[in-house]
């Protein structure tokens, strides 16, 4: 008899943690469309800087030993198997979901091969040499990150940020003192906050298009830039749960989860990262935190034993060097 079937459905922090660590007691297969791992969490430097590529993208064919990636879209997964393109079915002895959440470029790619996403980037670039105003919507982690960057790199360029909110950094429990502090450094660098009121219509160029136009707000404030990012509105992504498991989908696309991130009713399948309702803040220590989490729990039904890790400890510096450590190039 072989090792145990674990197919993991996603290659972002928290599936390709859980894919390395059981990658020694188990039957490893994931399935993820992209040939190259996103380190997404400098995405947006590599954004307005070349040489930050190589600390994005890494390779799965580095990451597992034993284990091999499927690179694939699933298209239909049950609590046993996962269906993807062509006919192909994976059986799975345990199934983990991490799939986590689908957000606008260039925070997070929908291109599936890298040197497609690289070139996005370089057109991303050469275009902001050429802007001369930029408008982000969304006055939040992400839209104020990608603010700091624009104008460190691009010091002429004007910025505007719109978001319905009356300040910044409303959607987490952030200090006044801190939503006061990167709110002032902003404004001291130029950037211009059009607070409390959203757009008043739908712009008819994608993100990071440099295409000049003007926009009003709903509280009539005109805008006029080059070019304009969305920064909000981050999407669960799961479509693909359809049989036993179409129930576990919540309607805002998120799966409830057990204590040891088990899917209640279904022992053997786990939800881990951005997919979770876990009321947390969605970010790459948690998800890792989680799939640490759930490969305890799976090598204890490996082994025969109850399951008893539960979602707590931030293990994110640790897993951080299991995971790269292995990647040729990576940052320490």
């Amino acid at each position: 008899m072989g090792d145990p079937r674990v197919v993991v459905v996603g290659g972002g922090y928290a599936g390709a943690t859980i894919a390395t660590s059981l990658d020694a007691v188990a039957d490893v297969t994931r399935v993820e469309p992209k040939d190259s791992f996103v380190h997404a969490t400098g995405a947006l430097r590599a954004a307005v800087d070349a040489s930050w590529e190589d600390r994005v993208f890494f390779p799965y064919d580095r990451l597992l030993a034993r284990g091999r990636v499927v690179h694939e879209y699933a298209q239909a997964v049950t609590s046993t198997q996962v269906r993807v393109p062509a006919g192909r079915v994976l059986d799975a002895d345990y199934l983990v979901l991490a799939t986590g959440t689908a957000y606008p470029f260039p925070a997070k790619f929908i291109e599936s091969d890298v040197a497609v996403a690289k070139a996005r980037l370089a057109r991303l670039r050469e275009s902001l040499r050429g802007a001369r105003a930029v408008m982000i919507v969304g006055a939040g982690p992400v839209g104020l990150e990608l603010a700091g960057e624009l104008p460190s790199a691009f010091p002429a360029l004007e910025l505007t940020i719109v978001d319905r909110a009356q300040d910044v950094l409303t959607t987490g429990d952030y200090l006044p003192q801190l939503r006061s502090a990167i709110r002032s450094q902003l404004e001291d660098r130029g950037v211009v906050f059009e607070l409390g009121s959203q757009l008043g219509y739908l712009l008819p160029v994608d993100v990071g298009v440099l295409a000049p136009f003007t926009v009003h707000t709903r509280a009539g404030r005109r805008i006029d830039a080059d070019m304009w990012f969305r920064c909000c509105g981050n999407t669960a992504v799961t479509d693909y749960l359809v049989g036993d498991l179409a129930s576990a989908r919540q309607p805002d696309g998120r799966i409830a989860v057990a204590p040891t991130l088990s899917i209640p009713g279904f022992p053997t399948v786990f939800a881990i990262g951005d997919i979770t309702d876990i009321p947390e803040t969605k970010r790459a220590s948690a998800a890792i935190a989680h799939a640490h989490v759930a490969a305890a729990n799976i090598r204890a039904l490996i082994d025969g034993r109850e399951p008893s890790a539960i979602k707590g400890a931030d293990l994110y510096s640790t897993a951080m060097a299991e995971l790269f450590g292995r990647v040729p190039g990576a940052a320490a």
